[in-house]
């Protein structure tokens, strides 16, 4: 019987994941409120996320997709509803 390695994740990767959640949760946040002040640090936070993992590459990916689509569905919406951008 082979034994495979697991991969240890350290606290690298560990804050790399709750930065991921943490961009996802302001990104979402972003389109109800002040989208050009909460978007770009959503996609900031995923982007370090992203650079710093190595075992939640699928969700840095996610992160930033999503932050990137919520920054443009938000300010869209702004824009539509006359609400401030800023």
């Amino acid at each position: 019987m082979s034994v495979v390695p697991q991969e240890r994740s350290g606290a690298a990767d560990a804050v790399a994941g709750l930065l991921a959640s943490a961009a996802i949760f302001s990104s979402l946040l972003a389109l109800a409120y002040r989208p050009a002040r909460i978007a770009p640090v959503a996609i900031v936070l995923a982007l370090v996320a992203a650079r710093m993992t190595t075992t939640h590459r699928r969700l840095a990916g996610i992160a930033v997709g999503i932050a990137t689509a919520c920054w443009f569905l938000g300010m869209t919406i702004a824009v539509i509803t006359r609400n401030p951008l800023f």
